[in-house]
């Protein structure tokens, strides 16, 4: 069984209409961050390293989620060895309107009784098992944390700063072998608006074909007779 068939089938038929949704890059605001990310992935499997990603923001609710979700989800898809994880610089907590736009998708998410460490919130902070299919590695645990939580790997991982802010204020980023900007629109900003579901499906769904498009760079020569 190939890693895709353990996708749950509503996962795998959203990741498809992702995944065929336009392949081509040529003037795409992420074309410089996609080539770096696809090519240390390639020199990471040519010396059969560890392929871990971080997708870092601010308060690890949103993008950073969304895009470690997405990305795990795309290399399930792809058939590809790279494991996503997310982070922040100033931790929150996972945020039920990124849970309801997994969800929307057929992603599993169930609330766990452990709870990590409350944010600058103050607010509670629960641990989530989130599945996206039923094979062994198609699970994680989430949570907002710090990008350098013991959760995370700790060396030899690319980091992936999906937020101006955390672009900005986080020059340097310790054990990383990449670091790159990457940026999203912030979906807070249509919190509590008739168009806030819209607004996240559409940051979920623009993040996730950035990522495929990105793995697809990698997939594409171990492809080639």
């Amino acid at each position: 069984m190939t890693v895709k068939t353990a996708c749950f089938p509503a996962v795998a038929e959203h990741a498809d209409l992702l995944s065929a949704s336009g392949d081509g890059v040529i003037g795409h605001p992420h074309e410089h961050a996609m080539a770096e990310i696809s090519a240390w992935i390639t020199r990471q499997m040519a010396r059969q390293a560890e392929c871990s990603v971080i997708m870092v923001c601010t308060g690890n609710s949103r993008r950073s989620i969304l895009g470690a979700t997405m990305g795990n989800i795309a290399a399930a898809t792809l058939d590809l060895p790279v494991r996503f994880f997310s982070g922040g610089t100033t931790p929150s907590a996972f945020n039920p309107r990124t849970i309801r736009a997994l969800q929307a998708i057929g992603v599993q998410i169930t609330a766990t009784v452990e709870q990590a460490a409350e944010g600058t919130a103050e607010e509670p902070n629960p641990r989530y098992l989130i599945r996206w299919g039923a094979g062994e590695q198609s699970f994680a645990i989430e949570f907002s944390k710090t990008y350098d939580d013991p959760a995370n790997p700790q060396h030899d991982f690319a980091a992936v700063m999906v937020c101006t802010d955390a672009e900005q204020n986080c020059p340097l980023v310790l054990g990383a072998t990449l670091r790159v900007g990457m940026p999203f629109e912030d979906p807070k900003e249509f919190d509590g608006q008739p168009i806030e579901a819209e607004q996240y499906a559409a940051r979920r769904d623009e993040i996730g074909r950035v990522l495929f498009q990105t793995l697809q760079r990698v997939r594409r020569p171990m492809a080639a007779p």
